[in-house]
């Protein structure tokens, strides 16, 4: 880390991962600069944060000046930032040192890495793995988001009593990432959306997405979704150890010899790694047949690290979710509270809903975006729902497309959504707080919705 000490940085992208990277150069007494595409009046909050940080760095915004990327010897980029920007690629060719954040933190870590790859389900596999290695006494960094940059593991003051760094990895961080080479990975699906402004099409999203597999070795393990990936040759061939897990038997599928990992079997989650385990489901605490893929993923990470069973039964029963997806708050008087601000679109709330077999009152609503058509959703939407209460500012026309649905409701205020909610509930309901809409009509983004969701929750 002293190689940076002193250092002219550029840091390009001025994102909460932007700022993270300030704190960290501030702490190696480097001169920072900082460019934004941005115009100023777009940036008038990260402005007034970055004029209190002492030293303050020197700040250029609404262009790249080339000048800029040819005065600095290091340049670092946020996440949002394509790595493929004619003044990035500009100061590579002027053998300028140049990074994105992901892998400036991965040069700089020393400890074993377990990537969580894949589309959807990243960040709670990540953190089921995180919280079962710390109930084995394991001090473990959990990071690779915009929320928890993975710069921020350098920036522990024990980072030599780490044992095991926990990474998410999307295929935009894998872009340009070279020397990365994870002791376990683990995929658990590939989507097909992408990023239209890092990848050109969807062949180099899945050609990049796949290329942590080629970094493997013998020695190494990944860990495979049977149900989304068996039937991908890239994954069946990998050079490494290879571990599956199913949400359906291997028994029944006639797979029971041929592969190791983990499934569902009499209703209980059973493991063939190293020795067989079984681990008892009916006490878990996080709600959805997404979170028990989930589960089952991390599962098999850990078998695969000798993980002792009684820690892994431990996690099944106490891990209490992600904030803001399907997170547990509270049960007052028989009703439980959920919050799941985090889903802003529709295929996240229907998803989310039929996580309960529970009754629920659904609160939903939030941002204006005329593109989506509601008709569509509106079955699925009131399959599992008793109640629905609606806010923000797509509640008109929620409301009509829900028409025949005789339990709708139109508030005027988030506030009065908890309360209306909690009124219309009785002992056994399950109110959720699952948006589908974007949160920008009231908050800044979903987490303070949800962080206000809780507050009210609580308040009750």
């Amino acid at each position: 880390m002293d190689r940076f000490k002193n250092k002219k940085v550029l840091i390009v992208g001025i994102g909460r991962t932007g700022f993270t990277l300030i704190n960290f150069f501030n702490t190696l007494e480097c001169e920072i600069k900082v460019t934004d595409i941005k115009p100023i009046f777009d940036l008038n909050k990260a402005i007034k944060k970055l004029k209190k940080i002492n030293p303050n760095p020197s700040m250029v915004f609404g262009e790249h000046r080339e000048e800029d990327f040819l005065a600095a010897d290091v340049i670092v980029y946020s996440p949002a930032v394509n790595p493929d920007l004619p003044q990035l690629e500009m100061a590579r060719r002027a053998g300028k040192e140049v990074y994105s954040e992901f892998a400036l933190a991965n040069k700089l870590c020393k400890k074993p890495i377990i990537a969580v790859c894949g589309s959807f389900g990243r960040t709670t596999v990540a953190h089921m793995i995180g919280f079962t290695l710390k109930l084995e006494g394991k001090n473990v960094f959990v990071g690779g988001t915009s929320e928890t940059p993975f710069i921020e593991y350098c920036m522990l003051p024990n980072t030599d009593e780490i044992d095991y760094v926990v990474v998410e990895v999307s295929a935009v961080q894998m872009k340009g990432l070279t020397n990365f080479h994870p002791r376990i990975v683990v995929f658990t699906n590939i989507g097909e959306h992408y990023s239209k402004n890092h990848f050109k099409s969807a062949g180099e999203y899945i050609e990049t997405k796949l290329s942590i597999i080629k970094t493997l070795s013998p020695n190494d393990i990944l860990v495979i979704n049977f149900d989304k990936l068996a039937n991908n040759a890239f994954f069946r061939n990998a050079n490494c150890k290879k571990y599956w897990y199913s949400r359906r038997s291997f028994v029944k599928m006639g797979v029971m010899n041929e592969i190791q990992g983990t499934h569902f079997h009499n209703r209980r989650i059973n493991c063939n790694i190293n020795y067989h385990s079984d681990f008892i489901v009916t006490t878990m605490r996080i709600v959805g047949q997404h979170n028990r893929e989930n589960l089952l993923a991390a599962i098999t990470a850990l078998k695969a690290m000798n993980v002792s069973d009684k820690s892994i039964q431990t996690c099944i029963e106490k891990f209490p979710g992600i904030p803001h997806r399907l997170e547990f708050l509270m049960e007052k008087n028989g009703v439980c509270f959920y919050n799941d601000s985090k889903a802003e679109s529709m295929e996240e709330l229907i998803k989310s809903a039929d996580s309960f077999k529970r009754s629920v009152i659904l609160i939903a609503g939030g941002k204006e975006n005329e593109d989506i058509d509601f008709d569509s959703y509106v079955n699925d939407m009131v399959k599992n729902v008793r109640v629905i209460v609606l806010v923000g500012e797509c509640k008109e026309r929620l409301n009509r497309a829900l028409g025949e649905f005789n339990q709708t409701y139109i508030v005027g205020s988030f506030e009065e959504s908890v309360l209306f909610a909690y009124q219309k509930s009785r002992t056994g309901d399950v109110i959720l707080l699952s948006p589908g809409n974007p949160a920008s009509d009231f908050f800044r983004d979903y987490a303070e919705r949800g962080n206000y969701f809780k507050k009210l929750v609580y308040q009750l």
